[in-house]
């Protein structure tokens, strides 16, 4: 009897390791893999010759075979297939990573569509093929999906033929039907088989806009349903009370953004209701201050309050910050990380329970089971779309309806904000503090990269720290596999002598928490990563970043990378190396180069990207849209949004007989498993 919520493992040639892999883009069932949307299409219609394509841009070529190499053995898994094709005037060589089938199955002298990526240097055309079918099938658009090192693109695509034939039948219609009439939506079977195999562009076309109205339908009733929960009554009253002492002391002075924060922070410990508000700002722009502020005015009524972060060194930072800030003024400060032995954590927990700590600041030990706090009146979490809410929840639960500072450094424009965040009032610190230097940014090419990295290390000679972005990983190469690689030249070449620290995304917790720390003591002079250099991570003395391969970054990333540097007294850069020279990447890493202005930046790269690739995946507190981008597709949004909100006027809370199906699927599939993920 087939199920959708049959595991994949019953899909022919899903083995367990094919379904770990799968798990790893968080498909556990056939329904899952249904619902897993190609993230572009290869486009096999429009070949040309090879005169006609610029070098370092993917290309489309009718080619015929007219050679084939020996097999080249780079080094220990990694072997090069390669041929040489013509198109009837120019010749190319062509190139297969660790594929000998692919080559193998082409028969010398056919005439095939080559796809990949296209190089014109002097030795003439070169080609790493990515995808090759015969020229019977070059009407066809073909589905890309976002994988993981391991698996396949041929063999995904097998899994979802098959699932198709054998499980489409058993999905059931979720729009109800006056929608699908009065917005002429394909009904979802279709929908789904179009998707992943669109037979033209138009059916293409239908497809994503019935899946896009579908999902923004329901990430709408989600929203609603979510934000029109009734309103606790305020517990933790804390009254209007001096905050000179505070201002007084700080060696410097704040924003005017700053400070109506604070107020605004204020005026919501006194509401009927409590505060539920995000502090959004840009890197450097002081949030740290006005949480600090919250926590002095909590502690004059007496209440404790609780600050998360989701690492143990930004943890560190807070305590070490928050320290300087709030001690000499009596507030006692605690910090209680995994770290600490079952001792001391036993000791801190003593005293977070006896109200001996005014401020705790801490990691997810802060909402365990065994941490009682005395008199918890405000949570704050810091970077909080890298916390679930459930674990906010968690921490909340603590007290008796704290009040609820979020903290972000991703710059979303208002507008957004408001829409995506309409259950929390919204602070922005739009201003830069007096002081912190703009960060000098330059782009360059890759044929000037050695006299950048000789700059480099010229800074760390003079007592600066540097970080070095690794390149984004190809398919097929893993990410410690490159990074490894990269760091250990860099340590053979040009900085010979210099302390380099490597930072990559498989190490766990503890270990990048090492590697940052001894970065942030001055133990490591030069930190070559991935893009998993912690945000918010402040370590003065690092005033210069390479980022290699800049043209794949969005703007929002570029600019977060370059927060990391630019927080001390050196001057400071950033230098991006692109050798995209298509008017789109220039214009995009020129925006780079004249502003430091985080908000305009963000606005930036939502017109030139759109919201999907913008919040980029799991992050920022967004759930992930599968198919749907909140700019590019905002007129649909808009619609869909009527529509939900048109629904729950009728029926507030789905009780109704036919909207049961509606009510079942936006709390499991939206609610539970999108809007509250951990």
């Amino acid at each position: 009897m087939l199920s959708l919520t049959d595991k994949v493992t019953a899909l022919s040639g899903v083995g367990p390791k094919r379904q770990k892999l799968y798990q790893k883009l968080g498909i556990e069932t056939v329904e899952d893999l249904l619902h897993f949307y190609p993230r572009r299409y290869e486009d096999f219609s429009h070949p040309l010759p090879l005169s006609q394509w610029q070098s370092q841009t993917t290309a489309l070529v009718e080619g015929t075979l007219l050679k084939k190499y020996p097999p080249a053995y780079i080094r220990k898994g990694m072997t090069l297939y390669k041929g040489l094709i013509t198109d009837g005037f120019s010749r190319c060589q062509i190139t297969f990573f660790n594929n000998e089938y692919a080559l193998k199955g082409l028969a010398l002298g056919e005439t095939y569509l080559f796809s990949g990526r296209l190089e014109k240097n002097l030795s003439g055309y070169q080609m790493t093929v990515s995808a090759v079918i015969p020229t019977e099938e070059s009407e066809t658009l073909r589905p890309v999906y976002r994988l993981t090192e391991g698996l396949p693109l041929k063999g995904v695509l097998r899994n979802i033929k098959d699932a198709i034939a054998a499980y489409l039948p058993l999905v059931k219609e979720t729009l109800p039907a006056f929608l699908l009439k009065r917005y002429r939506l394909l009904p979802i079977k279709e929908a789904i088989a179009s998707i992943h195999f669109p037979k033209d562009q138009k059916a293409f076309e239908e497809a994503k806009r019935r899946l896009c109205f579908e999902e923004l339908f329901f990430f709408s009733l989600a929203l609603f349903l979510l934000k029109g929960r009734p309103k606790e009554p305020n517990r933790v009253p804390i009254p209007a009370c001096s905050m000179s002492p505070f201002y007084q002391s700080l060696p410097f002075s704040l924003t005017d953004c700053q400070k109506r924060s604070i107020d605004e922070i204020l005026k919501d410990f006194s509401s009927p209701h409590p505060m539920r508000r995000l502090l959004q700002g840009d890197v450097g722009s002081g949030k740290t201050v006005v949480a600090a502020a919250a926590c002095y005015a909590a502690a004059q009524s007496g209440y404790q309050s609780a600050l998360m972060a989701p690492t143990e060194i930004l943890a560190s930072q807070h305590e070490k910050t928050l320290e300087g800030m709030l001690s000499p003024l009596g507030i006692r400060i605690g910090l209680l990380t995994g770290s600490l032995s079952q001792k001391e954590k036993m000791i801190l927990r003593a005293g977070i329970q006896n109200g001996d700590f005014d401020v705790v600041i801490g990691t997810h030990a802060l909402f365990q089971q065994a941490t009682v706090f005395h008199r918890l009146g405000l949570v704050i979490t810091d970077e909080q779309h890298r916390f679930g809410v459930r674990q906010r929840e968690a921490l909340i639960q603590k007290g008796d309806t704290p009040h609820h500072l979020v903290m972000s450094a991703t710059p979303i424009p208002r507008t957004l904000a408001l829409m995506l965040y309409g259950d929390l009032d919204l602070s922005v610190l739009d201003q830069r503090p007096a002081g912190r230097k703009p960060v000098e940014t330059f782009v360059i090419h890759s044929d000037k990269r050695t006299r950048a990295l000789h700059f480099l290390r010229k800074q760390i000679e003079e007592g600066g720290q540097g970080y070095i972005v690794c390149p984004l990983i190809e398919e097929g190469v893993g990410e410690l596999t490159a990074a490894t690689r990269y760091a250990e030249e860099l340590k053979e070449t040009v900085f010979r002598g210099i302390s380099v620290g490597l930072l990559h995304g498989k190490m766990n917790a503890e270990e990048k928490d090492a590697v940052m720390s001894a970065f942030a003591r001055g133990e490591i002079s030069l930190l070559v990563a991935t893009t998993v250099i912690e945000v918010g991570v402040d370590v003065p003395n690092a005033n210069i970043i390479l980022i290699e391969n800049a043209e794949r970054f969005g703007l929002s990333q570029l600019h977060q990378l370059r927060g990391r540097v630019g927080r001390g007294e050196r001057e400071s850069y950033c230098i991006l190396l692109s050798d995209h020279d298509n008017p789109d990447t220039r214009r995009r890493l020129s925006v780079m180069r004249k502003s430091n202005d985080g908000f305009f930046i963000a606005k930036q790269d939502l017109k030139l990207r759109g919201a999907g690739d913008f919040f980029g995946e799991k992050q920022h507190g967004v759930p992930v849209l599968g198919i749907a981008d909140l700019m590019e597709d905002s007129l649909l949004f808009q619609t869909a949004r009527e529509e939900a909100r048109s629904l729950l006027k009728e029926d507030p809370k789905l009780e109704k007989e036919e909207h049961r199906p509606l009510s079942e699927k936006v709390q499991h599939d939206w609610i539970q498993k999108k809007l509250w993920t951990e």
